[in-house]
Parts: C-alpha cells; sequence; structure tokens
C-alpha cells in the first residue's frame, strides 16, 4: 500500500517521470531512507547525494558510514560532501540551520546537472507539512503559508507529502530496512522540534486525527490560494500606476486592501504589522514613510511609493557650454539643459540642493514663487522632491535643474550668447 500510495501522488503530481534520473537527498535517516527505498523499489533510476555538515561529531561519521554501505547494497551511485557549516554560518551572518539549507540545496544543484537528473527529490512527508502550516500560523503569514509544503518547486519534488511519518516506519519495519537516528530531533530545542514534540501531541489528545485534518485543510487551502492570486492579480493590476506606485483612491475602491497591499510589499520585506500600520495610514497626511530592511514605501499625496533604499552617494558636476546666436535662434525644448542668456549671469555658477525659503521667477512670468510651491505643484513626491537641485548665480537661482528656468535669466530677441548648462552625474 505504502509503494502505491507514492506511486499515484508522484502521477497525480507529475513530479518524475518513470525514464527520469532522480537525484535522491539522503541523511540516512528513516525518511530518506524509505524515499530511497521506495524509489528504487518503484523502478526509477537514482543517484543519492549526502552532506556531511559536521555538527555532530562522531554522528555525522556514522550517518556518511551508514549511506555510503546502504548505497553499496543498493548499487545505487553516492555523491558525497563535507561542509564547515559553522564557518559558513559565521562569515555569511546566518543561523546553522539556515547555513546548513544553502549549503545543501547549492551543492544538490551542482550534482543534479553533473548527472543529467530531471530533479532533486526530498523527503519531507505529511507531518513535516503540518508542522510548517503551524510554524507559519504562529510567525503570522498570508495564505500561501497555510498550503504546507509545496509538492513541487522548481527541480526539488516532494514524492512523500501524502504519507505520514507512521507510515514510513511501518514501511521500513515491513521490508527491514535499518536507518539512523538523528539526536537533535528527540530534543526540545528548535521550534519545529518544540511544534513536533510538545504541540502537536497536545493537538493529538483533543484529535487523533489531528495531522491529517490539517493536512486536508492545507490540501483545501492550496486550491483557495489559486482563486486568491489571481483575484489579487487582477487587484494589483488595477490599483497600480506602475511596478512601484499604486494609486490610493482606486486600492480603497478594492474589496480587500489590505491583501492587496500585503501581496505587494510583503515580497519586499515589509511584515503584517507594517502593512497594517500602511493601510492605516490612508486616512492621514502625505509625507509618512514605511521601512523594510532594504525598501522604502512613501505615502504620498495620492499614491504609495516603493523604492530601494538609496545606498549610493552621488556627486554631481555642472557642465558648460556657450554659443553665439541670432535674433532668430529658437530655445530646443530639453529640460535636461537649460539655455540661458550669459550676459545675464553676473556671478559663478554654483549647484546645490534646494532648501526652504528658495525663491525663483518662473520661465514666462513675472513675479517671485517659492521652490517648495513650485514642486508641490508639480506634484512631486517626497523621494521625487528631496533630490531637486538648482543653479545658482549668487542669490539668484538661474535653473531648477530637470525642471524650469528663471524668467530674469530668459533667452530673448536680444541675446547674442547663449549658455549650455547640465548637470554631469559622478558616482562615487
Amino acid at each position: 500500500m505504502f509503494k502505491q500510495k507514492v506511486r499515484r501522488y508522484i502521477e497525480e503530481k507529475e513530479l518524475v517521470g518513470i525514464s527520469d534520473k532522480v537525484l535522491v537527498a539522503l541523511s540516512g535517516g528513516a525518511d530518506s531512507v524509505a524515499l530511497l527505498r521506495v524509489l528504487v523499489g518503484l523502478g526509477y533510476k537514482c543517484i543519492c547525494a549526502h552532506c556531511n555538515f559536521h555538527l555532530r561529531g562522531d554522528e555525522s561519521v556514522r550517518d556518511e558510514n551508514f549511506v555510503t554501505e546502504l548505497c553499496l547494497s543498493l548499487s545505487v551511485p553516492l555523491e558525497k560532501v563535507h561542509f564547515d557549516t559553522m564557518g559558513y554560518a559565521s562569515s555569511h551572518g546566518v543561523s546553522i540551520e539556515m547555513a546548513a539549507r544553502e549549503l545543501r540545496y547549492g551543492w544538490f544543484e551542482q550534482i543534479r546537472q553533473k548527472h543529467g537528473a530531471s530533479c532533486i527529490a526530498v523527503a519531507h512527508h505529511r507531518d513535516d507539512s503540518v508542522e510548517t502550516f503551524l510554524l507559519n500560523l504562529s510567525r503570522g503569514t498570508g495564505i500561501n503559508g497555510l498550503k504546507g509544503i509545496s509538492p513541487k518547486n522548481g527541480y526539488v519534488v516532494r514524492p512523500l507529502l501524502e504519507v505520514g511519518r507512521a507510515e514510513i516506519l511501518d514501511y521500513l519495519h515491513h521490508i527491514g530496512q535499518d536507518f539512523v537516528t538523528d539526536s537533535t530531533n528527540l530534543e526540545d530545542v528548535y521550534t519545529r522540534n518544540k511544534i513536533r514534540l510538545d504541540i502537536i501531541p497536545m493537538f493529538r489528545q483533543i484529535n487523533p486525527s489531528f495531522v491529517t485534518s490539517v493536512a486536508e485543510t492545507a490540501s483545501r487551502l492550496s486550491d483557495v490560494a489559486v482563486v486568491y492570486k489571481k483575484a489579487i492579480g487582477e487587484s494589483l493590476e488595477r490599483v497600480k500606476k506602475d511596478e512601484f506606485t499604486v494609486d490610493i483612491n482606486r486600492l480603497g475602491e478594492e474589496v480587500a486592501p489590505q491583501s492587496v497591499m500585503y501581496e505587494w510589499l510583503a515580497p519586499y520585506g515589509f511584515n503584517s504589522s507594517q502593512i497594517n500600520d500602511v493601510i492605516g495610514s490612508l486616512d492621514s497626511e502625505s509625507g509618512k514613510i514605511f521601512l523594510s530592511k532594504e525598501w522604502e514605501l512613501l505615502r504620498d499625496r495620492s499614491s504609495f511609493v516603493l523604492r530601494r533604499k538609496q545606498e549610493e552617494s552621488h556627486e554631481y558636476a555642472l557642465k558648460f557650454s556657450a554659443m553665439d546666436v541670432d535674433e532668430w535662434f529658437s530655445v530646443p525644448r530639453d529640460n535636461s539643459k537649460a539655455y540661458v542668456d550669459a550676459d545675464k549671469v553676473k556671478g559663478d555658477l554654483l549647484l546645490r540642493k534646494w532648501k526652504s525659503g528658495d525663491r525663483f521667477v518662473p520661465f514666462g512670468m513675472k513675479g517671485f514663487k517659492k521652490v517648495r510651491d513650485y514642486l508641490r505643484d508639480r506634484k512631486l513626491s517626497v523621494f521625487e522632491k528631496e533630490n531637486v537641485m538648482v543653479v545658482t548665480s549668487g542669490k539668484d537661482i538661474v535653473w531648477i535643474v530637470n525642471e524650469r528656468t528663471d524668467n530674469r535669466f530668459r533667452v530673448d530677441s536680444d541675446t547674442r550668447r547663449v549658455m549650455v548648462i547640465e548637470l554631469e552625474c559622478i558616482f562615487k
């Protein structure tokens, strides 16, 4: 029954073709050993890959020796690797668990390509999927976190997700197959182990079929997630002005604006609490900024604007050129350059950021206008305004860069010499 159950699941989820070569992640524990034995028993051509992370002393050596003998007995090729997991974790600033994950999956992919395998089979089973469901639920998650573990993710496949830990142990006992036990799995140390050893047994006292019930719920939520993803995708299309801008008025017209914002912002590192604050800012004044590790979100007047945090520093320089003209000269329409009457410029030209109190006479007008008011009328966001620069001659603004020149320096019919000013960006 175990073999047939696994076969049906592989076929139903289209995980592996019968003629495909499969790379099996083999630790030596009950789950991975059962995975290897059932795939071999079903006729799949397997290659095994074993990682020694050097985290458990003699146990690590024992595990490597065990998988070596097992693969020899089954005539299955075996690839082995040794990792300095502690060193990797320290140098990359990640946890031991994350270090082991990054190391093994990176190496698995290398071995998959080396042998031309179609996939990497790992031994996650139904109980693991339930643990993931509960772990994500405890941390707070969107609907995708409540689907449990996916049967397929890129080249990684999980043929045992339809069977539980008890079925795996029964299968190994039935075929007389030994395995090794990782002693750390019996310690109530890591969060997942707390769920496995403490929380799930408590729920089983209430409902002996708890794991099966949760697995069925997660499966139904997988179908719901497909519908949800489609609906949210359509909502995002309606509310987004571009990839990094969401229209606030359109967002307010959606049935579930908070879910729309969650799906937009979560991939950029914003958590549920922050997104609640973002939604709370809908009725507040503009200008508020929300930060994730690498991104910042601005609540502007009519939009939410997202951008990566500014890490690069820039140095700007002014670039000048001059030309003689006649009364028929016409100023080109090019906001990236300023065309001014060279004879009206009386002092050195300097470049700086605009500041509060700056005034100028906008081209085509007669009276002064505050730069702040001009930028507000242009409906520039806080992000855009903070980068606006001006070119000055003494106390007078000659040009708001890439925006507008001052009318006092305009080219007119009396102009005989034109100065062209543009900005040159130099990266430090």
